[in-house]
């Protein structure tokens, strides 16, 4: 919703628990655009509530917030933990917060919610959860199951041409045969199911059968993709497609497979020269007018994971995917699956892009900066990715002189070594960071995820034990939006319209931004979680996401960029202390100007997925008049749309004192998250901080209970 449309409020109708926004009088389908809801009570069910069924699988560790809004229905809901020596008992439910190193700013507890359950199936694989049916019919009996099992699993062998898979998959299918319970099981869990493509592509545990990340999935996904392309392209025109790869197992073979297949099926294909980040195939997809990029990245996943991100040219600007696009292309995927066999699949001999791409996006990227007006002492990470190339040569065309390196986590490394997930976010991630700053005592320090499309920022904090903290993403996307803002020149006397620039963020992220809009006569629009959404915002300035995604350049990449908004981060440092300040002393500048500003948020893990199903329809059916001893003044439900944002499953907690939480269903883990965000604009600094603190602390207690 922009800050525009909140000055045309809808009516609402009072309820004890505040104001709500209620289903509209017909439910719609899942089309777009969404139908705007009605403002009419909630009302509760006459029946309980549809609960996903359950399945031995365990579910993955997914942590990439570009999927975090799409919440798949699981062709099967997976438990985590799971006991077959309490057959016949009751499910024990045990809650346990986890804590987080408190070095590690902005990074909230985990509270644990284990279902355990008393089914004796089990799986030690890892699954996305994000799946779909695989197309065959089920056979009734268990020997009939297994039976149609082997036989797809022997299929799917028959067209691998991955000796590791086929491996893997051939000591599956002979443990089976011979009677290993724990092998069919296993094989279940990766012929069940296949990992569903959607709006983030697909992502998953490298491995055999649908269920995984191969050879054969991405084939399948390539000639889908070839076929969607060539139905949706012009008359007399050929499509074309341009494809990146990161550094980890298997990219470089899953663009290859992918540029193969595209040329054999007719596709004009492209491969980047080398392995390179994410913005720049995004910046190329642009460059090169191609009708497609594919990425084939798992961004900060683990080790073992790897995905296939997909992007659009002509009218979506080189943005990522989004529906109905992701159905057609999943069709046609299907299609692929059900009738061709990936090694009869033709292929053709494709293009390798020359340096000319990467230097265009490097000669763009530096121009965001002006000459550095005082040189910063910074330390870099890139987080064993592939970032520090580019970075290194975007930083010497714009006149910074090169940080310290983290030297163990410098080069592409798919195993990741020093992190136990490759993500800045996670405690424990940026450790050999810190320890490197306080050796050169760095005014900064800057670090890219794996494939460079985010940025953590940490600054120096006498009060932490390991001398630094890291910026919470809302802090960052504040002070970036105020530069971009002030760069902006924009009037704030003048009336706004739709021609007006726009600053944007997720629906989940600090509303300092519209504060920032509204000193600067910008406009203000939220959006769905996810980049492929916060891209799309037409007019364009800056976007940001709290998850560590910035988009500085709009007008280059049309997807978040850790290289650029390092860029620029780097340039406002160095203003800063060519003006005698830090940047911890600007974030102080922006809490007199603008108020301050404090978030936290709170992530349940569950074990059986119906219990977010659960505590979402307990939210919506009985409504809190309070959270903690704060007041709720409006409830708004996203489920049938709001404003312009479609469908989705949140709800949106306004309380009196100004302060805001957001409740939603991770669309990747099996979690409940809850954003919640504060403000006093009263008092001096330490009494603003005190205060949004104080009400922060209230809300997490008050959010607490309600969830519990």
């Amino acid at each position: 919703m922009t800050g525009a449309e909140r000055g045309d409020a809808e009516p609402t109708v009072s309820r004890s628990g505040g104001r709500h926004s209620g289903p509209p009088a017909v439910e719609p389908a899942n089309v777009t655009p969404p139908v705007t809801p009605a403002t009419v009570p909630v009302v509760a069910p006459a029946t309980a509530p549809v609960t996903p069924p359950t399945t031995s699988d365990a579910a993955p560790q997914v942590t990439d917030s570009d999927e975090a809004d799409e919440v798949h229905t699981p062709t099967r809901a997976l438990p985590i933990v799971q006991d077959g020596d309490d057959a016949g008992s009751e499910p024990t439910v045990a809650i346990q917060t986890i804590a987080h190193d408190s070095d590690d700013a902005g990074s909230e507890p985990t509270v644990a919610i284990q279902t355990i359950r008393t089914d004796a199936a089990a799986n030690d694989d890892v699954d996305d959860l994000a799946t779909a049916p695989v197309a065959h019919e089920t056979p009734k009996t268990p020997s009939d199951r297994t039976a149609a099992l082997l036989q797809a699993a022997r299929a799917w062998l028959n067209q691998d041409p991955d000796p590791e898979t086929q491996a893997q998959l051939r000591a599956l299918i002979n443990a089976v045969d011979d009677g290993d319970t724990v092998a069919l099981s296993n094989l279940h869990s990766r012929f069940d199911t296949r990992l569903a493509f959607g709006t983030a592509g697909l992502r998953g545990e490298i491995s055999a059968g649908p269920n995984r990340m191969n050879r054969v999935l991405v084939s399948q996904a390539a000639a889908g993709l070839a076929t969607y392309l060539r139905r949706h392209a012009a008359p007399g025109v050929t499509p074309s497609v341009v494809i990146g790869y990161d550094g980890r197992k298997n990219s470089h073979v899953f663009a290859t497979d992918t540029a193969a297949l595209m040329a054999g099926a007719g596709v004009r294909a492209i491969l980047l020269p080398r392995l390179l980040p994410t913005p720049v195939l995004a910046f190329a997809v642009r460059h090169f007018d191609a009708s497609c990029g594919v990425m084939v990245t798992a961004s900060h996943n683990p080790p073992n994971d790897n995905g296939y991100k997909v992007y659009l040219g002509g009218a979506n600007n080189g943005a990522q995917i989004v529906s109905p696009d992701d159905k057609a292309i999943s069709d046609e995927i299907l299609r692929v699956a059900a009738d061709e066999h990936v090694l009869k699949l033709p292929r053709g001999a494709y293009e390798t892009a020359e340096e000319d791409v990467v230097l265009a996006y490097i000669a763009a990227t530096a121009g965001l900066a002006h000459t550095p007006r005082a040189q910063v002492n910074a330390v870099y990470t890139a987080m064993h990715g592939v970032g520090w190339d580019t970075t290194r040569r975007v930083l010497v065309k714009a006149g910074f002189d090169l940080p310290t390196l983290v030297d163990a986590q410098i080069a592409p490394d798919a195993a990741f070594p020093t992190v136990a997930f490759p993500n800045p976010e996670e405690p424990g991630a940026m450790d050999l960071a810190y320890e490197t700053a306080r050796e050169v005592s760095a005014e900064l320090i800057i670090a890219n995820d794996p494939d460079a499309d985010r940025l953590a920022v940490a600054i120096p904090d006498l009060s932490s034990a390991s001398g630094y903290r890291r910026l919470s993403g809302n802090e960052v996307g504040a002070i970036l939006g105020w530069r971009a803002a002030a760069l902006a020149g924009s009037d704030p006397d003048a009336v706004i319209t739709e021609e007006t620039g726009a600053l944007a963020c997720s629906i989940v992220s600090s509303p300092a931004l519209h504060a920032v809009a509204d000193a600067y006569g910008l406009r203000f629009v939220e959006t769905l979680t996810g980049f492929k959404w916060v891209s799309r915002v037409p007019n364009l300035v800056y976007g940001f996401e709290e998850a560590l995604g910035y988009l500085v350049n709009p007008e280059t990449v049309r997807d978040k960029d850790g290289i650029s908004a390092a860029v620029a981060l780097l340039s406002l440092v160095s203003d800063l202390k060519s003006e005698g300040t830090t940047l911890a002393g600007y974030l102080d500048l922006f809490s007199e100007k603008f108020g301050h500003f404090a978030s936290g948020q709170i992530s349940v893990r569950v074990s059986d997925l119906s219990t977010i199903a659960l505590v979402m329809t307990r939210l919506r059916e009985s409504p809190p008049t309070h959270v903690g001893r704060i007041r709720v003044d409006e409830i708004d439900d996203f489920r049938w749309g709001l404003g312009d944002l479609p469908p989705s499953d949140v709800l949106r907690i306004r309380l009196t004192d100004g302060s805001r939480v957001m409740v939603r269903p991770s669309g990747t883990e099996p979690k409940l998250k809850v954003y919640i965000d504060t403000r006093s604009t009263v008092g001096t600094l330490v009494e603003r901080r005190a205060a949004a603190q104080a009400a922060l602390d209230e809300l997490d207690r008050g959010m607490r209970a309600l969830i519990a």
